[in-house]
């Protein structure tokens, strides 16, 4: 198996003691390593407003000679919200910042409040032309939206480029089911491919079996190339009580050699939650990144990122064969 060993809690805006827009939460970190630092880009959300939270897509500046030093905290968001009736009017979860060229772009999911459910989501992009500080959107639409094969709501985009193609992992709300008086979501990890990063054709299947059955939630499924294979971890959940240790979201394993079929096999993750504190009830939503020859894992913790994100890294003598 992986064994990740961890590293400590990296951010968590409740200790920026005021006078930050950040207010809470930590949520769905994603990496840009430059030559002179390491940028970790998160959504964080301000006070909220009769009860009402927004989230908006905010960065850290790490050191990366020692990447638990932070150096530089955003002091605006990056990205507006959306205008009125978009996909985004409420919501941004960067889930991949990526470089192309002499830009450098962000897949997010954009989220929309709803009357007969709590929301509803689709996957957007946009585009930096100063090195990740501010970004623009390519149109007011979603690059990836609803269809007759996924109704409902879209997100946690991760994209890479291999073999000259782009590809998308994403969650698909299967449906909404009333689960304890309330309607809540259930939604499975599928795939995208594109020659431009822009216009995507969806494969229409869905590629990790359940584990904890059809009422299973999976998200953020990050792939890494390794040793002639194809590694994903991602995260999993039940339909209830998945804000705290009974039901919360935990981080899975699968391996792939051909990108669409998977075999999973959670045993071999490595990541599991602490004894106590910021990451004792979670861990969720990974991010795979190398600097310098060392791969790490940034994560969030507690509450789906409300105490905070963390890094994991592996030792040298991981052997990525053996998966």
């Amino acid at each position: 198996m992986f064994k990740w060993e961890k590293m400590g809690k990296l951010f968590d805006p409740k200790d920026l003691n005021g006078g930050s827009w950040m207010h809470d939460f930590a949520q769905s970190p994603t990496v840009l390593v430059d030559d002179d630092r390491v940028r970790v880009y998160f959504c964080s959300r301000p006070a909220p407003v009769d009860g009402q939270y927004v989230s908006y897509m905010a960065y850290i500046d790490l050191d990366r000679h020692n990447l638990l030093q932070v150096t530089h905290v955003c002091q605006a968001p990056p990205l507006d919200l959306g205008g009125y009736g978009t996909f985004d009017e409420f919501g941004i979860n960067p889930l991949t910042v990526i470089r192309d060229a002499q830009q450098v772009r962000v897949y997010y999911g954009g989220w929309t409040r709803c009357e007969s459910v709590r929301f509803n989501a689709a996957i957007g992009i946009a585009v930096s032309d100063d090195n990740g500080d501010t970004f623009r959107r390519l149109g007011p639409g979603p690059v990836l939206g609803y269809s007759p094969d996924e109704p409902f709501l879209l997100g946690s985009p991760r994209v890479r480029q291999y073999g000259g193609q782009w590809h998308m992992w994403y969650v698909a709300g299967k449906e909404w089911r009333e689960t304890d008086g309330k309607p809540e979501p259930i939604y499975k990890i599928r795939m995208a491919s594109s020659a431009d990063g822009i216009e995507w054709v969806t494969h229409g299947r869905d590629l990790i079996e359940d584990k904890l059955g059809e009422h299973e939630c999976q998200a953020c499924p990050d792939v890494i190339f390794r040793d002639g294979a194809y590694h994903m971890f991602f995260s999993y959940r039940d339909i209830r009580d998945y804000k705290g240790p009974q039901g919360g979201y935990r981080i899975g394993y699968a391996s792939s050699t051909d990108l669409l079929h998977w075999q999973r096999n959670d045993d071999l993750a490595g990541m599991q939650v602490s004894d106590g504190g910021w990451d004792g009830e979670m861990v969720n939503y990974p991010h795979v990144f190398v600097v310098d020859g060392t791969t790490y894992m940034v994560y969030q913790g507690n509450e789906m990122g409300r105490a905070g994100i963390g890094l994991a890294r592996l030792p040298a003598s991981q052997d990525w064969s053996a998966r």
